[in-house]
């Protein structure tokens, strides 16, 4: 489950990525990121938040702290602008927060030198839960005290906007071509050996658990919330058994590359 905390005070908008989060103070005295259950990506964006984050911590990544945060949408008043209040109002309840990572500045992967064992990691962590926002243009990683931290991974898990076709999303290739570590990557077969064997039905039961049940109500074609768990559990173990060969096949020059 995802320690609980209630947002006392709306600080300001975080004016990135097509959810605008807002950096918020909890009861417990500490800012987080808070992704709007009412924003236009809906609640399977914090869905894919807690379920990825959650499976990217057990395996040892460097993703913030994730939080439920209770709203009460009255905070909305000290915003100004129009579209966000909107946004505040229709996120009444529950949410998700990520720790507020302070003076953190988003990588630039020209500037930030990444260790290959590290960068090849994230990479296969990204390749399982099919994180198309990972890029250089836009990759979703910030730098904060000289360490690497991952955010973000609402577009991940894409499979369940549409479970009806789940299963043709299992064995779908990954594309790497701009992962923003792509060209920082070691050895993804040595990397793939040690954490496909960590990802168990226990640590992907763990993450499933952790979403907050109410992003789970009345999903169609499911009888109950355990149901909607189990399914994505199955879906990840699936992508996991056999050849995985949804892999990226990286050069030997990029894949020894530390430039």
């Amino acid at each position: 489950m995802l320690r609980e905390v209630t947002a006392v005070r709306y600080v300001t908008p975080l004016r990135e990525g097509g959810s605008m989060p807002g950096l918020v103070e909890a009861d417990d005295h500490r800012l987080y990121a808070l992704k709007w259950s009412g924003a236009a990506q809906g609640r399977k964006a914090l869905v894919a938040e807690v379920l990825a984050g959650r499976i990217g911590q057990a395996l040892g990544l460097p993703v913030p702290e994730l939080v439920r945060v209770d709203l009460d949408p009255v905070l909305a008043r000290s915003e100004p602008e129009q579209q966000i209040q909107e946004q505040m109002r229709a996120s009444g309840g529950v949410n998700v927060g990520l720790a507020f990572l302070s003076g953190a500045f988003n990588f630039d992967p020209l500037c930030f030198q990444v260790d290959p064992e590290t960068a090849a990691r994230v990479l296969w962590f990204d390749a399982l839960i099919g994180n198309v926002d990972r890029s250089w243009r836009n990759p979703n990683l910030l730098v904060a005290a000289g360490r690497l931290h991952l955010i973000d991974h609402g577009a991940s898990l894409i499979f369940h906007h549409h479970w009806a076709g789940a299963a043709g999303w299992i064995r779908r290739p990954y594309d790497a071509g701009d992962h923003a570590l792509r060209r920082f990557a070691g050895d993804l077969a040595a990397v793939d050996a040690e954490l496909a064997a960590q990802v168990t039905p226990e640590l992907l039961a763990g993450a499933a658990d952790a979403i907050p049940e109410e992003f789970l109500l009345d999903e169609p074609g499911f009888e109950h919330p355990r149901a909607v768990r189990d399914a994505y559990v199955a879906q990840l173990l699936a992508r996991l058994a056999g050849p995985r060969d949804w892999l990226p096949v990286l050069p030997h020059d990029e894949s020894e590359a530390t430039a």
